[in-house]
């Protein structure tokens, strides 16, 4: 009998797998050498997230590939992260390291056309209604949201974002994208307003010395990572009682979504979003930023709504 999984030697197994992979499935090298990348990324994954490997459920990987999604890692390369998380687990439940195997009903992304789920302005209201007023997190998580759905951001883009890039006068944060390239982005009165609220609990928080200028942190002062602001959006998401499958990167997708739908220019949505191919910068060099703030402003559903 192979030793427990509790004990088991993750390079030690990984070695073995690799044998399997090569000897008795006949994999070619390069699929090997491609699943074990994916399986490293993963299992580095769980270790910053402080998930043991005995520990890993269907809710966890799905977790993991909501990240690959909001990173922008293509629908091919997270097909075959499926693909490689599918077959390591089986093999650990076929040789005794696991009771059950958590990945048998993950599902791949589909290839080709993909539409994503859309979150209604009612189903994005009732979420941030859902936040406990009462929880020390709450202005937290509501300027959280509020710049999620508000200023269309990445999660990546949302845990970096620093306060000193923030001008709450006049209406808008500099957030730093893709490429290491920053843009300008417009913040909605509703987003300034739940900002001011946290910036007051957050004066009154010891902060880690490397997450002073960082503005969204943990309980414990240090910046938020990606899988704690998935985790705090699927919890409300629940909370709401919306049932649709959405991670941050939903919350992006409704913003451009409900500005399209409204009539925005879709030149002014693609800078906002940060989907331009030349430097940023130089955009705004030739662009009217007060005219760009009111068009995007304008349509946006934060803005109209009468909440």
């Amino acid at each position: 009998m192979p030793e427990t999984l509790r004990h088991l030697d993750i390079d030690k197994a990984l070695r073995e797998y690799e044998l399997n992979l090569t000897l008795d499935r006949g994999r070619s090298e390069n699929t090997s050498l491609g699943y074990l990348s994916d399986l490293r990324r993963l299992l580095g994954w769980l270790a910053e997230s402080g998930v043991q490997l005995r520990d890993v459920t269907l809710d966890t990987l799905r977790l993991y590939l909501g990240d690959l999604h909001d990173l922008g890692i293509a629908p091919r390369t997270q097909a075959r992260t499926v693909a490689s998380a599918k077959s390591f687990f089986r093999w650990l439940t076929t040789e005794g390291y696991l009771d059950a195997d958590p990945a048998a009903l993950l599902e791949s992304p589909r290839l080709g056309l993909h539409l994503p789920e859309v979150l209604t302005v009612d189903e994005i209201d009732a979420m941030i209604d859902a936040i406990d007023p009462l929880k020390a997190e709450a202005n937290r998580d509501r300027a959280m949201m509020e710049v999620l759905y508000g200023c269309g951001l990445r999660v990546s883009e949302l845990t970096g974002l620093e306060i000193s890039k923030i001008y709450a006068t006049e209406g808008y944060l500099v957030v730093r994208g893709k490429g290491d390239k920053e843009r300008m982005v417009p913040m909605s009165e509703s987003a300034v307003e739940c900002i001011d609220d946290w910036m007051r609990d957050r004066a009154r928080m010891r902060v880690s010395p490397d997450a002073r200028d960082i503005l969204f942190l943990s309980s414990r002062g240090t910046a938020l990572t990606r899988q704690r602001v998935f985790q705090i959006v699927r919890a409300l998401a629940d909370a709401a009682g919306v049932r649709k499958v959405i991670s941050p990167h939903t919350l992006r997708h409704s913003f451009a979504t409900h500005l399209l739908e409204g009539g925005a220019n879709l030149r002014a949505i693609q800078q906002m979003l940060g989907h331009v191919s030349i430097d940023t910068t130089q955009i705004y060099l030739h662009l009217d930023r007060t005219a760009l703030r009111e068009d995007i402003l304008m349509f946006h559903p934060r803005n109209r709504y009468d909440k």
